[in-house]
């Protein structure tokens, strides 16, 4: 097997609502739309897909629920730590809740925020020149 991720696919309560906090609030741009699913291109060869419940577990199987953090992270990378602010305050505008304030983490600056179906995104600035790579244009 190829070392590589070509799809992220997140389950969600409410296709709609997700919607609405990825298109109209954060401004991003759907790849593709249908009844039960929506996906963005977020890399040159990745995507993050929204998927309805019913649909995710029809496929995929049971989801587990419960209290706590799902056991993951997405991770969106930033050219400063003023951008990791700029990002966590449109985050907040579009109706995310900002899970944890920013802050100096392994000498780079980071805060994260929870989307309407809790995942949680981290908002990242990393000063080490060879993780450039993962480092963004600036917002």
């Amino acid at each position: 097997m190829h070392q590589h991720v070509s799809f992220i696919t997140l389950a969600t309560a409410d296709l709609d609502r997700a919607a609405n906090f990825y298109v109209d609030g954060l401004g991003w741009t759907p790849a593709f739309r249908g009844e039960d699913v929506l996906m963005f291109r977020v890399g040159p060869a990745l995507m993050l897909s929204l998927w309805t419940e019913a649909g995710f577990e029809a496929e995929v199987g049971p989801l587990r629920r419960g209290e706590g953090a799902a056991p993951l992270t997405l991770a969106h990378n930033v050219a400063s730590p003023a951008a990791v602010d700029a990002v966590l305050a449109d985050a907040e505008r579009a109706g995310a809740r900002v899970t944890s304030g920013e802050h100096r983490v392994w000498g780079g600056y980071s805060g994260y925020f929870s989307d309407p179906d809790d995942f949680r995104w981290e908002v990242a600035w990393n000063p080490d020149p060879d993780m450039a790579f993962v480092n963004a244009p600036a917002e």
